[in-house]
């Protein structure tokens, strides 16, 4: 549903660049939605490491948390 909703935001936010045609808005626009992703990222990888911690082991959610938390590092410019 995260997934779903950010589409759906990041697809609205295309139209309203193309209704305003604005390029000072279409920059803060996207910074909004630069801010959003990540967000979303981290929120979906936090459900989903809620959900399969109770059926692995502890050392492999822990594998998993390091493995999200790399990406995330390795994301930033």
């Amino acid at each position: 549903m995260l997934r779903i909703l950010s589409g759906c935001l990041e697809i609205g936010a295309a139209f309203l660049f193309l209704r305003l045609k604005k390029m000072e808005t279409a920059l803060q626009l996207n910074a909004i939605l630069g801010l959003l992703g990540p967000i979303i990222f981290l929120l979906v990888s936090g459900l989903g490491l809620i959900s399969v911690a109770v059926k692995i082991s502890p050392f492999k959610v822990g594998l998993i948390a390091l493995g999200v938390i790399l990406i995330v590092v390795g994301s930033r410019n």
